[in-house]
């Protein structure tokens, strides 16, 4: 029997099927929660990862995060192939906007390739696309790679800061254990006008220079995570202007559901989260949440 808390697209590997990591998180997805009092969205998400073998409906997947007061999301490319997924999704859907970029783990694959500049010039094309409002998720990221793929890493996050710098894009940073390279970069490059941490994962010493410079941080499920001190403590600091949420769906699901896959309709766990840890209101935690948003990629509409 199906649980009826599991939005229905959740359900089963069937066309309305959503997206997961693997074939056996399709009978895993986590309850729907209690829907928001007002409504937020999800500033990443993955809907280009398949439920197992099946395409993810993105209609279904955005009418499920609807249900629970989740508007809209912007869908994230990752690489040239998940790019031009990405400028097709926005056209499916008004609840999406989109980011388009290559990977900091990717960017040296396609160097060493002989393919990073066409692969650049491609996603500069992309971008173009009116419903692509951010440049991401680029960055640096050191836990996966390391050698003479830092290099190019490092040169191709240059090019993407140039790139939405001249487009008047969003720059959505992935960084993972390379916060003061992250930092050095854009000071030397200059950053864009709006740039998004996404899945911050910083401390309190990035909180304040994410303060100081104006930089959004975007909170995803590893702020309910128990070892995840750090984030609770950054949160406890951020400019509450510059505060952002999202999933990184499938990944990164929010405890107490921790190690199942994610979707945009788990914002609501995070979000509730927030609003226990910094003792705000849930409703205006919402609408702040939502104005952040806006103002970091533009209007939905």
């Amino acid at each position: 029997m199906c649980n009826p808390l599991i939005p229905a697209a959740y359900r089963s590997a069937g066309p309305d099927a959503a997206a997961g990591p693997g074939p056996q998180a399709r009978q895993d997805f986590p309850p729907a929660p209690e829907p928001l009092p007002v409504p937020v969205m999800d500033n990443h998400t993955h809907l280009d990862f398949p439920n197992g073998d099946k395409p993810v409906a993105i209609a279904a997947a955005l009418d499920a995060a609807q249900a629970v007061g989740v508007q809209g999301a912007v869908q994230v490319g990752c690489d040239l192939e998940s790019s031009r997924f990405t400028v097709q999704a926005v056209d499916m859907d008004s609840r999406l906007l989109g980011a388009v970029a290559l990977h900091p783990n990717d960017a040296p694959k396609y160097a060493q390739r002989g393919e990073l500049e066409e692969a650049l010039a491609e996603i500069e094309q992309l971008a173009a696309h009116p419903r692509i409002r951010a440049i991401g998720e680029t960055g640096l990221d050191f836990y996966r790679t390391e050698g003479e793929g830092l290099a190019h890493q490092r040169y191709s996050f240059r090019r993407h800061i140039d790139i939405a710098k001249r487009l008047d894009l969003t720059l959505q940073i992935h960084d993972r254990d390379a916060h003061d390279d992250v930092v050095q970069v854009l000071r030397e490059e200059g950053a864009p006008e709006r740039v998004v941490f996404h899945c911050f994962s910083g401390d309190e010493e990035l909180a304040r220079i994410c303060n100081a410079a104006g930089w959004n941080m975007s909170f995803a499920g590893t702020l309910t995570f128990k070892n995840a001190a750090n984030l609770r403590a950054a949160l406890a600091v951020a400019d509450p202007h510059l505060v952002l949420v999202e999933t990184d769906a499938p990944f990164l699901t929010p405890h107490p559901h921790r190690g199942r896959p994610n979707a945009s309709y788990m914002v609501p766990y995070t979000v509730r989260a927030m609003a226990e840890l910094t003792g705000t209101d849930l409703a205006e935690l919402c609408s702040r949440i939502s104005e952040n948003t806006v103002r970091a990629y533009g209007s939905w509409a």
